[in-house]
């Protein structure tokens, strides 16, 4: 199978992840790529997303999230992710095996690893113990998207593919403070330092958790992998490799927006999940390598935020 000359449909609410595979699979030659925010389609409705399917009949799908972001959008929206996520999900994969296409890519969460599972993480960790608190209604969502995949593969012999992304950056990335993931969100505030000549940043939470992120174009190339040689029912874990504390974080995107000020963490703010990274080894087996470092990345991402360019 190949993406060249394919229809596909990508599911999301227009973020990083989603953005960036749209603009890859248009320069890979794709026949057509249809956005659902681009085309104003709300795939929470059914009798909307059977229609779409009825009239064009993609070849694959690409189901990312409709309604995502940080720790605080987490908080104030628990229904709009669950109800919009699963909703979603559901017609989407009905939709695909009514319509016969030929495979549904579904990228989950890493929120939907136990909280206290040994790390790196591992798919056959799923479900054996509690997720992070705050962010429990986005993974319960996505956890229902997993139960979802395998199931209409398993009833009905759609070719589904679910695979767990690191949280990815890069140019696109949202610098929102209500809705961004830490490095958009990081990027906002030095520059608005800069801009305003302050002394200090105030940066969520302790410092300490350890994360680890995975630059778009990455993303695009294991998408790409995905889509056209991978059918397994194993869940595949795509995470650069590279760990890193908020701390350290906040320190690059400082250095790479020439914020020279104090960096001050609040404690009383949440830190979400103390560790996050995955075990990307399955993903090195079929052939797929991350080549952007932390450090690039976040510099190409800064570089694009001070132009103001348009993905």
């Amino acid at each position: 199978m190949t993406v060249k000359g394919a229809k596909i449909l990508v599911v999301g609410h227009g973020d990083i992840l989603e953005c960036a595979v749209t603009a890859h699979l248009r320069e890979e030659g794709a026949a057509e790529v249809y956005s659902v925010w681009e085309l104003a389609l709300d795939c929470a409705v059914q009798p909307a997303v059977h229609d779409f399917f009825q009239k064009h009949r993609p070849d694959y799908v690409v189901l990312g999230s409709t309604r995502s972001g940080g720790i605080q959008a987490n908080l104030d929206h628990p229904a709009d992710f669950s109800y919009h996520n699963v909703q979603s999900a559901a017609n989407v994969f009905h939709a695909a095996y009514k319509f016969q296409a030929k495979k549904v890519l579904f990228w989950a969460s890493s929120c939907i690893y136990p909280r206290e599972a040994p790390q790196p993480y591992r798919p056959d960790q799923i479900l054996t113990g509690p997720v992070e608190s705050s962010s429990e209604p986005y993974a319960i969502a996505k956890l229902a998207g997993l139960a979802m995949a395998r199931g209409y593969r398993r009833q009905h012999g759609l070719s589904t593919v679910v695979a767990i992304p690191a949280t990815v950056y890069g140019p696109g990335s949202d610098g929102d403070l209500q809705n961004a993931h830490v490095i958009g969100a990081l990027i906002h505030k030095f520059q608005e330092a800069m801009h305003n000549g302050a002394d200090a940043v105030e940066v969520w939470g302790s410092g300490n958790p350890l994360r680890e992120f995975l630059y778009r174009d990455d993303l695009c190339a294991a998408c790409r992998l995905l889509l056209e040689d991978y059918d397994g029912e194993d869940i595949v874990n795509v995470g650069s490799g590279e760990e890193v504390s908020i701390a350290d974080l906040a320190r690059m995107v400082a250095e790479a927006t020439d914020y020279r000020g104090q960096i001050n963490f609040d404690a009383s703010r949440p830190d979400g999940a103390a560790r996050k990274v995955l075990d990307s080894q399955p993903m090195r087996s079929l052939g797929w390598q991350p080549e952007t470092s932390l450090k690039e990345g976040i510099r190409r991402t800064v570089n694009w935020f001070q132009q103001g360019e348009k993905v």
